[in-house]
């Protein structure tokens, strides 16, 4: 278990860690349910709106090139697509176009222009990439390393309920890097995110428990949110570790206790169920 709180965050950083996917959140209404499907090649009055400068259209399409969704997947063509919304100043556009450049598809890799077209989408007040900014902060990716400028990006992201910003931030606060050393906002940071199912944050906050640092202590607290973790958790090694460390939580613990714990997890399931292994 010490192995564990040792490396207290599994941090989520990088454009990697932020999956990104057809995105159907970025698109209108109106766009939204055409994405569902795979299309059978690209719908001529699509691409006749997306020639036209509909900026609609043409982020469709660059979602279905980056997808493969109907056509064989080319990110080259998605770039070129991306770039028109992006210049246009449509934000989905903006923060994918940086995912391309720091991911080095369809375009070189090239950090610093990832940090750019984020930045252009972060200021727009999208959460998304205002966590992939104070990642590039965080990790000197594309600008200089400045663990200020990443709690500001992390933060604004966090208000809105951005998850890996909430950790990330919380992260932030436990190792004081950006910020005061503040074990209470690190555990209430990691508490809002753990809320929501993210397995790092249940276990961080199962740490800061077991320590103490921020709240008092409480094996009880511990036993629950390790419990939680090791449900939500997608790698099974970790998951594993996390369950072990629950385990040997358990044995500070009465039998009592432990049943009343199960039971307050089993309860917390029916609404927030696990992710699947």
């Amino acid at each position: 278990m010490e192995r564990h709180w040792k490396q207290l965050v599994r941090s989520l950083v990088g454009a990697a860690s932020l999956i990104v996917a057809v995105a159907t959140f970025l698109l209108p209404p109106s766009l939204q349910g055409q994405t569902q499907s795979q299309p059978k090649g690209i719908d001529p009055s699509v691409l006749a709106k997306a020639n036209a400068g509909d900026t609609d259209a043409q982020f469709r399409l660059a979602l279905i090139y980056h997808n493969g969704l109907g056509v064989p997947q080319d990110d080259a063509q998605a770039v070129v697509w991306l770039r028109k919304v992006a210049e246009q100043g449509y934000a989905g556009g903006q923060y994918l176009l940086g995912t391309e450049y720091s991911d080095g598809k369809g375009v070189p890799q090239d950090y610093a222009q990832a940090a750019f077209w984020y930045r252009k989408a972060a200021e727009q007040g999208s959460a998304i990439a205002q966590t992939l900014l104070g990642s590039s902060y965080n990790n000197g990716l594309g600008v200089s390393q400045d663990y200020a400028q990443a709690a500001f990006w992390y933060r604004k992201a966090a208000e809105q309920g951005a998850i890996p910003a909430q950790v990330n931030l919380g992260a932030l606060y436990n190792d004081g890097k950006g910020v005061p050393q503040d074990y209470a906002q690190a555990a209430a940071w990691w508490r809002k995110a753990a809320e929501q199912s993210d397995a790092t944050a249940q276990y961080n906050l199962g740490v800061m428990y077991a320590k103490g640092h921020g709240i008092p202590r409480n094996y009880a607290e511990v036993y629950f949110w390790f419990n939680l973790a090791a449900a939500n958790e997608q790698d099974t090694s970790k998951a594993e570790e996390i369950a072990k460390d629950r385990d040997f939580i358990a044995s500070h613990l009465t039998t009592i206790v432990i049943s009343r714990e199960q039971e307050r997890s089993r309860k917390w399931f029916a609404t927030h169920p696990p992710k699947s292994q």
